[in-house]
């Protein structure tokens, strides 16, 4: 189905400023070489630039992020339909899942409880309501008020039981979508390898942004400010990036408590230890809400304007 390969877009941007990249080289060393790759990560434009005195090394270093991204998405995307997620969610259960879905969906588990449960990625179902409503031509007002109900039944993380042995859900109809995190864990694996292999100055945008070392600039589309980030991540949510109708009423933050589709907030924009952080909360927080008290993390919305 066409809506599957329709994510939320982020309105976030690396800048490569002139006065930036600057900085990064004098944070580690004139003579380091400069490797940089743009690729796609789970359907979005993706960027790694790595720093490093060994270009062979540094080419063949990401080579090797590149394969890892490649195994992740078989695990975690809803593009493929090979995907240890797709199968999930067209069985509804996976004996031995791979670790990495478990290691995810505990994640999702310790993001939903700080949010209150703003932060669920079994709110596919509503997705899909959204997306055939539209696509088929359905009402401007959205989809019946009666039919949302039966959707918020399919929906919460409570009801999905994860262990090493197996995954499965608690109700049938029940689907994961993990866009709201994926791309900022993505993000964090390829970061941990790229450390363990000595690496001090990277940057990693596998849909969401994640610096090592630094400073580095990032600019929020929409902004005329810089962030500069020193082993930080960034992430930004806007109702904004995707929308199922065309005045642009209902869109893709999906509240699960509710199935509306709530847009307090013009862009919500996370800092955060993680870039998994950074993503899950921008996600949540751009519903509504207050955030969770985490170590160093800032948060900026915007009020979405009435006019």
């Amino acid at each position: 189905m066409a809506a599957e390969r329709l994510t939320r877009r982020r309105a976030l941007g690396l800048v490569a400023a002139a006065a930036g990249l600057p900085l990064v080289l004098r944070a580690t060393r004139a003579t380091a070489e400069v490797v940089t790759w743009h690729g796609r990560a789970l359907g979005a434009p993706a960027t790694l630039v790595l720093h490093h005195d060994d270009r062979p090394a540094a080419e063949r270093l990401v080579a090797a992020c590149v394969a890892e991204l490649d195994r992740l998405e078989g695990i975690l995307s809803l593009y493929r339909a090979d995907s240890a997620l797709s199968e999930l969610n067209r069985v509804g259960a996976l004996a031995v899942p791979p670790p990495e879905l478990v290691a995810i969906l505990r994640d999702c588990q310790t993001f939903h409880a700080l949010t209150a449960g703003a932060f669920d990625p079994t709110v596919q179902p509503l997705w899909h309501l959204y997306a055939r409503h539209f696509q088929s031509g359905g009402g401007p007002e959205g989809p019946p008020v009666a039919t949302i109900a039966a959707a918020r039944g399919l929906v919460g993380l409570d009801a999905v039981r994860v262990g090493a042995a197996r995954v499965a859900f608690g109700r049938p109809g029940m689907a994961l979508t993990l866009n709201g995190i994926a791309q900022g864990w993505i993000t964090d694996r390829v970061v941990d390898r790229l450390r363990a292999a000595g690496v001090t100055s990277t940057l990693v945008d596998m849909g969401e942004i994640r610096g090592l070392g630094g400073p580095w600039e990032v600019g929020v589309a929409g902004s005329p400010a810089m962030l500069e980030l020193t082993d930080r991540a960034v992430a930004t949510s806007a109702p904004a990036g995707f929308a199922f109708d065309a005045p642009g009423r209902f869109t893709h933050l999906i509240d699960p408590r509710t199935g509306a589709t709530p847009a307090p907030f013009s862009r919500v924009t996370v800092t955060a230890a993680t870039a998994a952080e950074a993503d899950a909360l921008s996600t949540a927080l751009a519903l509504g809400g207050s955030a969770p008290a985490l170590p160093g993390m800032t948060v900026e919305r915007i009020a979405a304007s009435r006019g």
